[in-house]
Parts: structure tokens; sequence; C-alpha cells
């Protein structure tokens, strides 16, 4: 009776086990369909080169004597979609471009390492083979204030101005005692492929979605957005770039922004935390620049999700006054 009773569970396991293997087969084989499907449904907004074998996406709005160059932050899925209204306003009187690095939007996956080297490299030969002539003003947001670092310290010639979006530094860490980096487990690279990233996206759109009020993006835009979440969140060149973080700080952190390139960075408001905050931070790393401004606005980390306007209007502002500026 006992071997008959196990005999039942046992069937009941494996019905159980089978049926969520076939299921999980199903997800896998319409996620293949799908990302099929939407590459064609979707084509690039913008241009592909290529750089070291593989093709990157550059996205270029506007005419201007200013060029403005908008890096993305790390894990957005989609840059060129996601500084769309701030693109749209920038554009008026700027040319504005987009390098989406390896990983991102439409640009392809890559094997070599995230280092802070290899991805200004990458996009300084996207600006180049696009015939994108510089000197640029970089607007890196969040984790691209680094990679700007660099650039602006190894190509000073090729760097206008730098505008940073609630960027980081490389002596943030340093500056608030945080000496742990955040990582990412391998198999988080698997999510994207496996289709998980797409259950992800279909049942938390809010995970990868603009917070932004209704009516400013368009709802193309946030249906690409979600087909290229499913394509691209936590690929395998975002883990590695979130796990090259300490090795990219550790090179650049006794870098300064050079006294004379003109830097202006927008940030959120927020509460100071045993006296020290962003705000402060930046002032000191700005202390020593002849040209400079930090503006404080309401709004998240993204603050291009909703300040765009005012964003657009001190960004050009702040050109005007510019050393050489033509206007």
């Amino acid at each position: 009776m006992k071997t008959r009773n196990r005999f039942k569970l046992w069937r009941v396991v494996r019905n159980i086990f089978l049926a969520i293997v076939t299921v999980g087969v199903i997800w896998f084989m319409t996620h293949l369909v799908m990302t099929k499907y939407e590459h064609h449904k979707y084509p690039a907004l913008g241009e592909f080169v290529e750089v070291e074998g593989k093709h990157m996406h550059v996205y270029t709005k506007g005419e201007g004597e200013n060029t403005i160059v908008l890096l993305s932050g790390l894990g957005t899925p989609a840059p060129a979609l996601d500084f769309e209204p701030l693109i749209n306003e920038l554009s008026k009187t700027n040319k504005v471009v987009v390098v989406e690095a390896f990983g991102y939007g439409w640009s392809e996956t890559t094997n070599r390492g995230r280092t802070v080297e290899n991805i200004v490299e990458e996009t300084r030969a996207a600006l180049q083979q696009s015939n994108i002539k510089g000197p640029y003003i970089l607007m890196p947001h969040s984790i691209s204030g680094i990679y700007s670092m660099y650039y602006a310290n190894r190509y000073p010639d090729e760097v206008k101005a730098i505008i940073g979006i609630d960027s980081t530094l490389p002596q943030m860490m340093e500056y608030f005692g945080e000496s742990a980096f955040p990582t990412m487990p391998n198999y988080m690279s698997y999510l994207a492929p496996s289709g998980i990233a797409r259950f992800m996206v279909y049942f938390q759109p809010n995970e990868v979605l603009p917070h932004a009020e209704k009516g400013t993006y368009t709802e193309e835009n946030l249906r690409i957005t979600k087909a290229i979440s499913a394509w691209k969140t936590y690929n395998k060149n975002v883990v590695a770039e979130m796990n090259e973080l300490k090795n990219n700080v550790d090179k650049t952190k006794n870098m300064t922004l050079p006294s004379d390139l003109p830097v202006m960075i927008f940030t959120p408001k927020e509460d100071h935390v045993f006296g020290k905050s962003k705000i402060n931070f930046y002032e000191t790393q700005l202390q020593h620049v002849n040209a400079k401004k930090i503006v404080v606005l309401e709004g998240e980390h993204y603050l291009h999700w909703t300040q765009y306007k005012e964003m657009s209007n001190n960004v050009n502002g702040f050109i005007e006054t510019m050393p050489g500026t033509v206007h």
C-alpha cells in the first residue's frame, strides 16, 4: 500500500515537472518567434555603423553648431527611446546624437570587456564612422559620467563641455564612504535570451517604462521600449558593465574634470545624509572648474523623464555662456 502511494506521489511530481518544462519550452519558442517578429516590425531609428566587427546604433536628430552626445545610464534598455522627450527639445537648436553602446537598444552585443577604455573607444569609433565631427558636448546620465571623465581627460580636444544628468563620477563612492561596489551574478545574463525578461516585461512593465505623465512618450515609443527590454534586459554586456564598475572607478578616480572645461550637472533634490549629499559632492568636484553650474530639479534619477523642458532651457542657456560658442 505504501509503495503504491509513493508511486502515485512520484507520478504527480513527475507530471507537474513535465508540465513546467513544457510551458517553459513553449514560452522560450514563443519568445524566439516574437523577437524575430519585433526586430522586423521595429527597425532602428538611426543608422548602424561597424565597430570592432559588430553593429552599433547611432541616432541623430536636429541641426546646429553644437553637437550634444547623450550617453545612457547602466541598464537603460533603449537609450534612443528613453531620451526621446529631451532629444525633441534639445534638437530644436542643436544637433543631438545618441550612441547606443553594445548591449543597448538596437546595437549588438559584444564579447569585448566593458572596460572604460573599450566603451570610450567604441563610442568615439561610432561617432567617427557616422561622420559626426567634434568637439562634442557630452551629456552623460548616471554611470556614463565615469566614461565622460575618462573621455575628457584622454581626448580633451574632442570634448567641448560636459553636461551631466545625475552623473556618477569616480570619486563618489569614496566621498560617501562606500567600499562595496554593486555586482550582478553572471546567471542574470540569461534572462533575456531565455525569455524570462520578456515575462518580466509583460507582467511588470513599470520596471522598464519611463515614470512620466501620460502623453510624454508616444504609445509607439512605449511598445518598442517593451520589445527591446525583452531582447536586452540584463544581457551579458550589462552584467559585465556592472561587474567592471570597481575597475573602471579605480582607473579614473585620480582624474579630475579639466578646469577649462565647462561643466553643468543636473541632480534631483535629496535629503542630506550625515551632512553629505550629491549636491555637496558635485560642488567639491567642480570647485576648481572655471565655468560651472549645478541645477537642482524635482524628480527621479532619470530626470529627463519629467524635466526635459527645464533641462533643455538650462542647457541652451549654459551653452550661450560658454567661451567660443557660436550663437
